[in-house]
């Protein structure tokens, strides 16, 4: 429809509408609701909170409330009484904005180093509420015009980092990493076993057990794995080496000894930046012997991916162009807002293959110039948020730059932990980072470690508690340990050495403890 002719039917619609009487029309609140000058105060009172909690920079984690007399406190506010007009409804949206912004991790403090999840770029979240507010599913493209096409221009953006040839490779964004690994090893289970999507297990009774190898990875894959059938016993544990990578000098050795087990290794899964310690497996060794085994080659590149923007970290994902498939969470390590996986296939027909489905409501037999722009064949959601446009949106206002720099600030941060670690007496580093991850342990000499095994656990805990400082723990090597993850620019040294500080004065307020009892 031409310009022209849209405006002359809208007019028409409107006289239409002005000359005739209607009785069923919307009245009482559910008119007052959708105001849209209602909308801009509502904004201006979430914005007017948002900016003093960006502006604030005091070193903070989080403020653990009990969750009997926080679920009091919400009940209290959602039930006092409205005021329908004037201000009453601010007033009530400012006490909840409040309530949430005080009990919330502070992501954008200098005290936040537990998560893989970050303060978000605040343009980013200007378009998120754009997002929520006109929502567009973006499965299809005549629901969400701009997303779909967005979806390929970003795809076509991010392949120069990666170095596919243009037009044969796929991606589609999804909700999550977990979601992506699991859409990606169904895709890899129907290419080895067409018939298992019609006609389940059965069709392969007698025939070797489908297996799945895997290194120090998420707990969502052997989630995917129950998910898809293959069954826990079926995962193929692929040997590490003291950097927590796979040992690729083992991986030959123990597929073999699978296949002599009965298993059938369609699909291996591998990390570049673990969740444990932000290890990066060998991708180009572990691609040739992929290719060598016919196995398809799936890579969790959650965290680490990201480093393809920074010239000076790239080389960490040397052989990404050799992989089959693999997911990178822009809300972590691009700062965006939850959720926006990118799953990338190297083959754009097999990003057709997880998926057989016929629904005459969304799904069109006739392909056209529009519906070659839908997503919905590639992911599992229907109905699925316009993940890329805020991605797409800061990337074409700041360019890379504005996310390799930060990076790159990140991982340097790491190493100076690291160093500041190494010399310590009394702290024990145990691995050297890779990314920005670093993983290490306080152990003074008054410490009995066996009869204090969880000792890292009750420091970690008890910081928590205390609130000044937000870090997570881990097991490397079945030991506990603690673990800080730098996901913000606003972090320096002293903020480092500030949190080694309270770690002692925690450990040794806990040993001192225990020895009066």
């Amino acid at each position: 429809m031409s310009l022209n002719n849209q405006s002359d039917s809208i007019k028409f619609f409107s006289n239409f509408l002005e000359e005739t009487s209607l009785n069923d029309k919307p009245t009482g609140l559910q008119l007052e609701a959708f105001k849209p000058e209602l909308f801009r105060k509502n904004v201006e009172v979430a914005i007017s909170k948002l900016e003093k909690y960006l502006a604030d920079d005091s070193i903070r984690g989080i403020d653990l409330t009990n969750p009997h007399e926080l679920l009091a406190q919400a009940k209290d506010i959602m039930n006092a009484p409205s005021n329908q007009s004037g201000s009453g409804e601010q007033e009530k949206l400012a006490a909840i904005l409040d309530l949430y912004l005080k009990t919330g991790i502070a992501v954008h403090s200098p005290g936040y180093m537990g998560r893989q999840f970050s303060g978000v770029i605040p343009l980013a979240g200007v378009m998120d509420l754009v997002n929520s507010t006109i929502n567009q599913p973006s499965s299809f493209y005549e629901a969400a015009q701009l997303p779909n096409v967005v979806e390929e221009i970003m795809a076509n953006e991010l392949n120069q980092f990666i170095g596919w040839e243009p037009g044969t490779f796929g991606m589609v964004t999804t909700s999550g990493g977990s979601l992506g690994t699991l859409t990606a090893l169904l895709a890899a289970r129907n290419d080895r076993f067409p018939q298992l999507w019609s006609q389940g297990f059965s069709a392969l009774e007698g025939q070797a057990r489908p297996a799945i190898a895997v290194g120090d990875g998420h707990y969502s894959i052997s989630r995917a794995v129950g998910i898809l059938g293959i069954g826990e016993e079926q995962i193929v544990r692929l040997p590490l080496n003291d950097k927590q990578q796979i040992c690729i000098e083992k991986v030959k050795p123990t597929l073999e000894a699978a296949a002599q087990k009965g298993l059938n290794v369609f699909a291996m899964v591998v990390s570049t930046g673990t969740t444990t310690m932000g290890a990066f497996d060998p991708l180009d060794q572990l691609a040739d012997i992929a290719q060598e085994k016919n196995i398809w080659l799936h890579v969790d590149g959650c965290h680490g991916a990201s480093l393809l923007v920074s010239d000076e970290l790239r080389h960490k994902l040397k052989g990404i162009e050799k992989v089959d498939s693999f997911v990178w969470d822009a809300h972590k390590t691009m700062f965006l807002p939850g959720v926006c996986t990118l799953l990338f296939y190297k083959n754009k027909e097999k990003s057709y293959g997880a998926f057989h489905q016929d629904a005459s409501y969304v799904f069109e037999k006739q392909q056209d110039v529009y519906t070659q722009f839908d997503r919905a064949k590639q992911n599992f959601e229907c109905t699925k948020r316009p993940l890329i446009m805020n991605f797409w949106v800061t990337w074409s206002i700041y360019g890379r730059k504005l996310f390799a720099d930060k990076l790159e600030y990140l991982c340097k941060l790491a190493q100076n932990a690291y160093g500041i670690l190494e010399q310590e007496k009394d702290f024990q580093t145990v691995h050297d980072p890779e990314m920005n991850i670093v993983c290490f342990r306080y152990l003074p000499s008054n410490l009995d470690e066996k009869a204090f095994p969880e000792f890292q656990v009750m420091i970690r805990n008890r910081l928590k508690e205390e609130g000044n400082f937000f870090i997570s723990k881990v097991n490397v090597d079945g030991k506990p340990c603690l673990r800080v993850v730098f996901m913000n620019h606003k972090i320096e040294m002293v903020h480092f050495q500030l949190l080694l500080r309270e770690i002692r004065k925690i450990g040794q307020e806990i040993l001192q403890k225990a020895a009066k009892l």
